[in-house]
C-alpha cells in the first residue's frame, strides 16, 4: 500500500518506520525531523499525498492538523482514505473530516494511547471515529503500528474517547499522588499502601500500574527519575482539551477542571515541564496545600 505519512516527530517517526519494515511504501513530510528507517523524504504535503491509498498525519494540534489538510486533501486521490493520528480538539477532528468527505476521500480521527515506547514497538491503542469503510481499509495498519484499535463511533469519536480517558487518567494520577504524600506525613509506608491499595477499592492504573513513588510496584517513570513515560506537558494538552470539549457541550468536569488547573500550575510555574506526569508527587512531598 502507498502510504503518505505527514509528522514524523517522536511518535510519527517509529510509526512511519513500523510501516516501511513490513513493505508498505511510505512517502514522510517533516519540517524539521528526520526521515525514518525505509521512508521515502517528499518534499511537500502534497508531494508526499500524490497517488497515497492512505494518508496518515501525527501533528501538534489541531491548528497545525487544519493548515496540513488544506494542503493535503486536493492533492490526494479521490477514495483515498485521511487518518489523523494526532491529539486535537474533537472541532478541528470533525472540520478536518468534513473536508476531506467533501472532497471524496474517506477521513477518520484516530489518536492513540501508548507514548513513545508503544510507538517503538507497534503496541499502540487507537481509538477512531470515522466511517466502517474507512476503519476496514486502515484496519491492517492499525494491526503493524499497534496491538488495539477500538472503532469509537462517527467522526470525532476518537478523539472524544481520548480526552476523556485521559481525564480519568489526569485525575486519579493527582488522587493517588496526594493519597501517597498523605500516608507519608501520616507515617504509614509506602509499600504497605501499596499493598492495600492495589487489592482494594482504591486500585486504579495509576497505583497498580505506574506507581508514581520510586521503588514502589512495577517499574515506571518514577525509577528513572521521572523521565517520561508520558510528559506532564501532554497531560496537560490532553487536560485542556478535555475542558475546551466540556465547555462546548456543557458538561459539567468540576474534577477534570481541578486537575486542568493543577497540572497547568505544575507545568508552567513549577519544574513539571519535560518530566513525566507522575512527577506530581514529589511536588506534594514538598508542600501542606497546592498554593503553599
Amino acid at each position: 500500500m502507498r502510504i503518505a505519512f505527514i509528522g514524523l516527530g517522536n511518535m510519527g517517526g517509529p510509526m512511519a518506520a513500523n510501516l516501511a519494515a513490513v513493505g508498505h511504501d511510505v512517502s514522510g513530510f517533516d519540517l524539521t525531523a528526520p526521515m525514518p528507517s525505509g521512508v521515502v523524504k517528499a518534499e511537500s504535503v502534497a508531494q508526499a499525498c500524490k497517488n497515497a491509498a492512505v494518508i496518515i498525519t501525527m501533528l501538534p494540534n489541531g491548528k497545525i492538523l487544519r493548515s496540513v489538510a488544506a494542503e493535503a486533501i486536493p492533492a490526494a486521490d479521490k477514495g483515498a482514505v485521511f487518518c489523523d493520528c494526532s491529539t486535537v480538539d474533537v472541532a478541528s477532528a470533525r472540520a478536518v473530516a468534513s473536508q476531506a468527505e467533501a472532497a471524496g476521500l474517506l477521513a477518520m480521527d484516530a489518536p492513540v494511547s501508548g507514548g513513545v515506547t508503544g510507538a517503538q514497538s507497534g503496541k499502540l491503542t487507537f481509538m477512531i471515529g470515522g466511517t466502517d469503510a474507512a476503519f476496514s481499509i486502515v484496519l491492517p495498519l492499525f494491526d503493524i503500528m499497534g496491538q488495539k484499535a477500538v472503532h469509537c463511533g462517527g467522526s470525532g469519536a476518537g478523539q472524544a474517547a481520548k480526552i476523556c480517558n485521559n481525564m480519568i487518567l489526569g485525575v486519579t494520577m493527582i488522587a493517588t499522588c496526594e493519597a501517597i504524600a498523605l500516608a507519608d506525613k501520616l507515617g504509614l509506608d509506602r509499600q504497605k499502601l501499596f499493598d492495600v491499595v492495589s487489592t482494594s477499592s482504591g486500585y486504579s492504573w495509576s497505583m497498580n500500574a505506574y506507581c508514581p513513588a520510586p521503588g514502589v510496584g512495577p517499574v515506571s517513570p518514577a525509577d528513572h527519575g521521572y523521565k517520561p513515560g508520558f510528559a506532564a506537558d501532554l497531560m496537560l494538552k490532553d487536560l485542556r482539551l478535555s475542558q475546551q470539549a466540556a465547555a462546548e457541550a456543557d458538561a459539567d468536569t468540576p474534577m477534570g477542571h481541578l486537575a486542568t488547573e493543577l497540572y497547568g500550575q505544575f507545568v508552567e510555574q513549577e519544574d513539571g515541564r519535560g518530566r513525566d506526569f507522575s512527577a506530581m508527587l514529589p511536588r506534594f512531598e514538598s508542600r501542606g496545600h497546592i498554593d503553599g
